[in-house]
Protein backbone atom coordinates (compact mmCIF):
# COMPACT_ATOMS: atom_id res chain seq x y z
CA UNK A 1 0.00 0.00 0.00
CA UNK A 2 0.74 3.48 -0.72
CA UNK A 3 2.20 5.17 2.27
CA UNK A 4 0.42 8.42 1.33
CA UNK A 5 -2.90 6.51 1.15
CA UNK A 6 -2.84 5.37 4.61
CA UNK A 7 -4.79 7.15 7.34
CA UNK A 8 -2.31 9.00 9.96
CA UNK A 9 -1.65 6.31 12.88
CA UNK A 10 -3.72 3.55 11.69
CA UNK A 11 -0.73 1.01 12.04
CA UNK A 12 -0.51 1.81 15.20
CA UNK A 13 -0.83 -1.07 18.12
CA UNK A 14 -3.81 -0.71 20.16
CA UNK A 15 -3.36 0.72 24.06
CA UNK A 16 -3.78 -2.33 25.07
CA UNK A 17 -1.00 -4.12 23.17
CA UNK A 18 1.57 -1.16 23.90
CA UNK A 19 0.69 -1.70 27.67
CA UNK A 20 2.15 -5.34 27.01
CA UNK A 21 4.65 -4.17 25.26
CA UNK A 22 6.01 -1.90 28.64
CA UNK A 23 5.80 -4.01 30.91
CA UNK A 24 7.86 -6.63 28.86
CA UNK A 25 10.33 -3.74 28.52
CA UNK A 26 10.49 -3.14 31.63
CA UNK A 27 10.57 -6.49 32.83
CA UNK A 28 13.76 -6.87 30.60
CA UNK A 29 15.43 -4.60 31.96
CA UNK A 30 15.05 -5.38 35.47
CA UNK A 31 15.90 -9.08 34.82
CA UNK A 32 19.07 -7.62 33.64
CA UNK A 33 19.89 -5.97 36.53
CA UNK A 34 19.06 -9.08 38.64
CA UNK A 35 21.61 -11.07 36.26
CA UNK A 36 24.28 -8.63 37.16
CA UNK A 37 23.51 -9.20 40.72
CA UNK A 38 23.30 -13.14 40.69
CA UNK A 39 25.96 -13.23 38.82
CA UNK A 40 28.34 -11.25 41.34
CA UNK A 41 26.74 -13.66 43.94
CA UNK A 42 27.64 -16.63 42.19
CA UNK A 43 24.03 -17.40 41.50
CA UNK A 44 21.47 -17.33 38.62
CA UNK A 45 18.14 -15.52 37.96
CA UNK A 46 16.17 -18.17 39.13
CA UNK A 47 18.41 -18.75 42.09
CA UNK A 48 18.09 -15.34 43.49
CA UNK A 49 14.21 -15.02 42.89
CA UNK A 50 14.28 -18.62 44.74
CA UNK A 51 15.80 -16.54 47.65
CA UNK A 52 13.43 -13.39 47.32
CA UNK A 53 10.03 -15.58 47.52
CA UNK A 54 11.26 -17.49 50.48
CA UNK A 55 12.01 -14.06 52.35
CA UNK A 56 9.86 -13.45 55.63
CA UNK A 57 8.39 -16.79 55.11
CA UNK A 58 9.12 -18.39 58.45
CA UNK A 59 6.90 -21.70 57.64
CA UNK A 60 8.51 -22.75 54.70
CA UNK A 61 7.62 -23.59 51.03
CA UNK A 62 6.93 -26.31 49.13
CA UNK A 63 9.15 -26.73 46.01
CA UNK A 64 6.12 -27.24 43.69
CA UNK A 65 4.88 -23.85 45.06
CA UNK A 66 8.26 -22.56 43.56
CA UNK A 67 8.17 -24.07 40.39
CA UNK A 68 4.62 -22.17 40.25
CA UNK A 69 5.63 -18.90 41.43
CA UNK A 70 8.48 -18.95 38.67
CA UNK A 71 6.50 -20.67 36.03
CA UNK A 72 9.27 -22.67 35.51
CA UNK A 73 9.03 -27.08 35.91
CA UNK A 74 9.04 -28.87 39.19
CA UNK A 75 12.72 -30.38 37.84
CA UNK A 76 14.29 -26.88 36.93
CA UNK A 77 12.87 -25.66 40.52
CA UNK A 78 14.51 -28.86 42.21
CA UNK A 79 18.11 -28.40 40.56
CA UNK A 80 17.83 -24.59 42.06
CA UNK A 81 17.13 -25.30 45.08
CA UNK A 82 19.72 -28.26 45.26
CA UNK A 83 22.41 -25.65 44.12
CA UNK A 84 21.12 -23.58 46.70
CA UNK A 85 20.80 -25.89 49.63
CA UNK A 86 24.67 -26.99 48.35
CA UNK A 87 25.79 -23.26 48.75
CA UNK A 88 24.32 -23.22 52.00
CA UNK A 89 21.42 -20.59 51.04
CA UNK A 90 18.72 -23.10 51.72
CA UNK A 91 17.85 -26.34 53.85
CA UNK A 92 15.24 -28.43 53.93
CA UNK A 93 13.03 -29.13 57.06
CA UNK A 94 9.65 -31.35 57.63
CA UNK A 95 6.91 -29.30 56.78
CA UNK A 96 5.35 -27.94 59.53
CA UNK A 97 1.66 -28.17 57.97
CA UNK A 98 2.58 -31.71 57.16
CA UNK A 99 5.12 -33.91 58.95
CA UNK A 100 4.93 -36.24 55.86
CA UNK A 101 6.09 -33.02 53.58
CA UNK A 102 9.48 -31.29 53.15
CA UNK A 103 9.82 -27.88 52.98
CA UNK A 104 12.24 -25.42 52.05
CA UNK A 105 13.83 -22.63 54.27
CA UNK A 106 16.34 -19.88 54.10
CA UNK A 107 19.56 -20.77 55.97
CA UNK A 108 21.14 -17.25 57.93
CA UNK A 109 23.49 -16.93 55.38
CA UNK A 110 19.93 -17.28 53.05
CA UNK A 111 18.16 -14.48 54.89
CA UNK A 112 21.14 -12.18 54.33
CA UNK A 113 21.68 -12.49 50.70
CA UNK A 114 17.60 -12.54 50.19
CA UNK A 115 18.08 -8.55 52.19
CA UNK A 116 20.46 -7.79 49.75
CA UNK A 117 18.73 -9.07 46.64
CA UNK A 118 16.23 -5.67 46.99
CA UNK A 119 19.19 -3.83 46.30
CA UNK A 120 19.87 -5.27 42.58
CA UNK A 121 16.42 -3.46 41.64
CA UNK A 122 17.17 -0.11 43.60
CA UNK A 123 17.28 1.81 40.19
CA UNK A 124 13.90 1.00 39.35
CA UNK A 125 12.84 1.36 42.82
CA UNK A 126 14.34 4.79 42.41
CA UNK A 127 12.88 5.75 38.93
CA UNK A 128 9.14 5.04 40.41
CA UNK A 129 9.66 7.20 43.22
CA UNK A 130 10.39 10.13 40.96
CA UNK A 131 7.00 9.83 39.84
CA UNK A 132 4.53 12.63 41.50
CA UNK A 133 2.72 10.64 44.66
CA UNK A 134 -0.56 10.84 42.55
CA UNK A 135 0.63 9.31 39.59
CA UNK A 136 2.59 6.49 41.94
CA UNK A 137 -0.62 5.89 42.99
CA UNK A 138 -2.79 5.93 40.00
CA UNK A 139 -0.08 3.37 38.43
CA UNK A 140 -0.33 0.83 41.37
CA UNK A 141 -4.49 1.05 41.15
CA UNK A 142 -4.03 0.30 37.10
CA UNK A 143 -1.92 -2.60 38.00
CA UNK A 144 -3.72 -4.21 40.65
CA UNK A 145 -7.12 -4.33 37.96
CA UNK A 146 -4.65 -5.99 35.27
CA UNK A 147 -3.36 -8.45 38.07
CA UNK A 148 -7.27 -8.90 38.73
CA UNK A 149 -8.08 -9.65 35.13
CA UNK A 150 -4.88 -11.60 34.49
CA UNK A 151 -6.33 -13.96 37.64
CA UNK A 152 -9.35 -14.94 35.83
CA UNK A 153 -6.95 -16.51 33.41
CA UNK A 154 -5.02 -18.98 35.88
CA UNK A 155 -2.00 -17.97 34.96
CA UNK A 156 -1.03 -15.48 37.82
CA UNK A 157 0.37 -17.22 40.82
CA UNK A 158 -1.07 -16.47 44.57
CA UNK A 159 0.67 -13.45 45.84
CA UNK A 160 0.45 -12.49 49.57
CA UNK A 161 -1.11 -9.55 48.61
CA UNK A 162 -3.86 -7.55 50.43
CA UNK A 163 -6.91 -8.80 48.21
CA UNK A 164 -6.29 -12.02 48.89
CA UNK A 165 -5.89 -11.68 52.77
CA UNK A 166 -8.26 -12.91 55.35
CA UNK A 167 -7.78 -9.20 57.10
CA UNK A 168 -9.19 -7.45 53.91
CA UNK A 169 -12.41 -5.94 54.36
CA UNK A 170 -13.09 -4.23 50.92
CA UNK A 171 -14.94 -1.13 50.75
CA UNK A 172 -15.86 -0.74 54.45
CA UNK A 173 -15.58 2.84 54.49
CA UNK A 174 -17.03 4.29 51.16
CA UNK A 175 -16.43 7.85 49.80
CA UNK A 176 -13.11 8.01 52.32
CA UNK A 177 -9.97 8.81 51.12
CA UNK A 178 -8.69 5.52 52.36
CA UNK A 179 -12.08 2.99 51.58
CA UNK A 180 -10.75 -0.59 52.80
CA UNK A 181 -9.87 -2.00 56.31
CA UNK A 182 -7.02 -4.15 57.64
CA UNK A 183 -8.67 -6.33 60.50
CA UNK A 184 -5.49 -7.16 60.78
CA UNK A 185 -4.27 -3.38 62.61
CA UNK A 186 -7.99 -2.72 62.76
CA UNK A 187 -7.31 0.56 60.27
CA UNK A 188 -8.27 2.14 57.11
CA UNK A 189 -6.41 1.56 54.27
CA UNK A 190 -6.07 3.39 51.25
CA UNK A 191 -4.95 2.11 47.51
CA UNK A 192 -1.54 3.70 48.06
CA UNK A 193 -0.63 1.78 51.09
CA UNK A 194 -2.26 -1.40 49.27
CA UNK A 195 0.95 -4.42 49.79
CA UNK A 196 1.84 -7.09 46.85
CA UNK A 197 3.86 -9.33 49.55
CA UNK A 198 2.84 -8.76 53.08
CA UNK A 199 4.51 -11.11 55.84
CA UNK A 200 1.36 -10.69 58.31
CA UNK A 201 -1.12 -12.16 54.92
CA UNK A 202 -3.40 -15.23 55.97
CA UNK A 203 -5.12 -16.53 52.93
CA UNK A 204 -8.60 -15.58 52.51
CA UNK A 205 -11.36 -18.50 51.48
CA UNK A 206 -11.90 -18.63 47.86
CA UNK A 207 -15.03 -17.07 48.45
CA UNK A 208 -14.02 -13.96 49.89
CA UNK A 209 -10.53 -14.00 47.59
CA UNK A 210 -13.13 -13.83 44.22
CA UNK A 211 -15.19 -10.94 46.26
CA UNK A 212 -11.68 -8.59 47.23
CA UNK A 213 -10.62 -8.53 43.52
CA UNK A 214 -13.39 -7.40 42.12
CA UNK A 215 -12.68 -4.49 43.80
CA UNK A 216 -10.14 -3.95 41.08
CA UNK A 217 -12.19 -5.78 37.83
Amino acid sequence: MDTKSKKPWQDTPDVSARIITSIGRIASVMRSGMWEFATAENLNPTQAEMLQLLQGRKQGVRLSWLASQLSISAASASDSVSALVSKGLLYKARAEDDGRATALFLTVEGAAMAARIGSALNFAEQAADALPASQQAELLSGLFKLIAQLQKTDRFPEMRACLSCRFFEPNRHPGKPAPHHCGLVDAPLSVPLLRMDCLEHEPADPAAKARNWKVFA
